[in-house]
């Protein structure tokens, strides 16, 4: 059982999803009518901007329920030095593992063939392996997770099961994700909106939903941007975004996340939920 009062439907998701696609799509519109890659300034700017979307919905959230008094979502997962963060190391192993291991089967079948030569050249245009990957933690999984899972997640939890709750949350990423494919210079628009290559990053964002949502049960914010950046990075260092590669990538990390999510929740997941956000690192609640 919670240990807190469950928060219901009006426990901060309208004003969640209100700020994170206003803030979004507004930076990110701007970055639209600047016409450049969002490597060059002053497009990099609003389109960094417009990632941190999730982060000031959850800032908003929270603010909100300070100011109404409302307890801590039921599910919400506390940050706790007590062998909690352990889960990142073998959950990032999973992440990368289902990319990995999709590449190689799609491989196997006929499909591109796995490399790291496109990997390599992005390293060089980011200045070097460090840079790289420090950017490829920022853009995505530090400025989407503490929103996404971090806020959103559990307040789902509180009126709606576990699949659905990451359903709902696959819709939403889905749909933040669309000014991306007209901003100059990003992955999404070299896939294009309309094709093959476009609709299967559109899918891609629901098996990542369960991967996310059962990371943050195990490990909260920190096991989620884990995972975020595993399927990520991973992804980006095999240039795994041939149409035949997303597709074996999905439907392995569906093998992999709809029996995860299905099983027993974490009986660890709802341990705080009557500690306030100031003491879950400032990323969940």
């Amino acid at each position: 059982m919670d240990s807190a009062p469950r928060v219901g439907q009006g426990s901060g998701l309208a004003t969640f999803f209100l700020v994170t696609f206003a803030t979004t799509w507004g930076f990110w519109s701007i970055a639209i009518l600047l016409g450049e890659p969002p490597t060059t300034f002053p497009t990099v700017v609003p389109f960094l901007l417009g990632g941190f979307g999730p982060v000031f919905g959850a800032i908003a959230v929270r603010l909100r329920r300070r100011r109404l008094g409302e307890p801590v979502p039921g599910h919400t997962v506390r940050v706790r030095l007590n062998g909690r963060l352990l889960w990142a190391l073998p959950l990032l192993v999973l992440a990368a593992g289902t990319v990995a291991g999709g590449a190689l089967l799609a491989q196997a079948l006929g499909g591109p063939v796995v490399g790291l030569d496109g990997g390599q050249q992005l390293m060089a245009a980011a200045g070097g392996a460090v840079p790289f990957f420090v950017s490829m933690l920022v853009a995505g999984p530090l400025a989407e997770e503490p929103g996404w899972r971090g806020t959103a997640y559990p307040r789902l939890l509180a009126t709606t099961g576990r699949l659905r709750a990451c359903l709902v949350l696959g819709v939403a990423w889905a749909i933040w994700h669309l000014p991306l494919f007209f901003v100059t210079g990003t992955v999404q628009s070299g896939f294009g909106l309309i094709g093959w290559s476009g609709l299967l990053f559109t899918l891609s964002v629901f098996p990542m939903a369960l991967l996310t949502g059962f990371a943050y049960e195990l490990g909260g914010v920190p096991a989620a941007i884990t995972v975020h950046f595993g399927v990520n990075a991973t992804a980006a260092v095999l240039s795994a975004y041939s149409p035949a590669t997303q597709v074996v990538v999905l439907a392995v990390q569906l093998l992999v996340a709809v029996p995860i999510i299905l099983g027993p929740r974490r009986s660890h997941g709802a341990a705080s939920a009557s500690v306030g956000v100031s003491r879950d690192a400032r990323t969940a609640g």
